[in-house]
């Protein structure tokens, strides 16, 4: 561990340091996502995130907006910050520069708004969750996580399932916990700009990865539009996909009824009425997570 590292843990809080995992794991938040998960008012985030981005443990950009203006603050991580992760974690230093490339990946994406987007829903859960007891995100795997060989196997499966890639790819996975209900989820974050029939594809994947043995959890569909929540539904009965727990939620509700993806936003297909993510636990009750990979 390097003198610089040995200085910076010394003025880390608890909150730095979850901050710095979630920019190492998930790329990039913006100082809304931020505040509202990890901060009681946004002045107080934006006065903590100065002093880390002076430290050299996170960076940040500010894209201009296509019609004048620019963009909240973007933070990513910076490379002093990698090397506290990787300290915290028992994990080879990472390579010099490291803060830098990924701050540059970030910078041109094109897939920016959708990495933004999954992100938010999981800070908006960690920002609910931060000011009511008995509430948690237990739970937060990046999409290249989930990717990994056996991520989603038990460990009483076999050796030669645990070594195979999954065959779906969530762009995130979750276990969310009010009182004692836990729900595991995967997530899939929809944008609008692929037909529903993509979707559905995504759906039979998970089907036949719950076929196989792998976890019954229900998959999260979260869309810009009612519209298009209608259409998936339609299309999952007409496909005799009813057996695999799909449940969907829409941002263009939520946000009328300022509403997080933990409150009452989620229809699950084939139950009528809306449902908040921990009643997904009572109507989905053989949902367990006690298989579900190592933390």
């Amino acid at each position: 561990m390097s003198d610089r590292v040995l200085r910076a843990q010394s003025v880390l809080t608890a909150r730095d340091h979850t901050l710095l995992q979630w920019l190492y794991d998930h790329g990039v938040l913006t100082t809304f996502q931020i505040a509202h998960a990890l901060f009681p008012s946004l002045d107080f985030a934006q006065r903590r995130l100065t002093r880390l981005t002076s430290l050299g443990l996170v960076d940040r950009f500010r894209p201009l907006k296509p019609d004048g203006g620019s963009f909240p603050f973007r933070y990513v991580i910076d490379q002093l910050g990698a090397e506290v992760v990787a300290a915290q974690r028992d994990e080879p230093v990472p390579r010099p520069g490291l803060g830098r490339a990924r701050r540059r990946r970030w910078t041109s994406t094109r897939t920016l708004g959708h990495r933004l987007g999954v992100n938010g829903f999981f800070t908006d859960l960690a920002g609910y969750a931060r000011t009511r007891p008995g509430h948690a995100l237990v739970r937060w795997w990046p999409e290249s996580r989930c990717a990994q060989p056996g991520a989603f196997t038990g460990r009483a499966d076999p050796t030669d399932l645990k070594a195979r890639r999954t065959q779906v790819h969530p762009d995130g996975h979750g276990i969310w916990q009010a009182g004692d209900r836990r729900v595991p989820f995967f997530l899939e974050y929809d944008t609008g700009t692929e037909p529903v029939t993509e979707l559905c594809r995504k759906l039979v994947a998970y089907l036949a990865l719950m076929d196989r043995g792998g976890p019954a959890w229900p998959v999260l569909v979260w869309l810009h539009a009612t519209h298009r929540a209608l259409h998936l539904h339609q299309q999952i009965a007409e496909l005799g996909l009813g057996e695999l727990p799909v449940a969907t939620g829409t941002r263009d509700h939520a946000t009328a009824g300022r509403l997080s993806p933990a409150g009452p936003v989620w229809w699950l297909h084939g139950h009528s009425g809306l449902l908040t993510l921990a009643d997904l636990a009572t109507a989905l009750p053989d949902l367990d997570d006690d298989e579900s990979g190592p933390d």
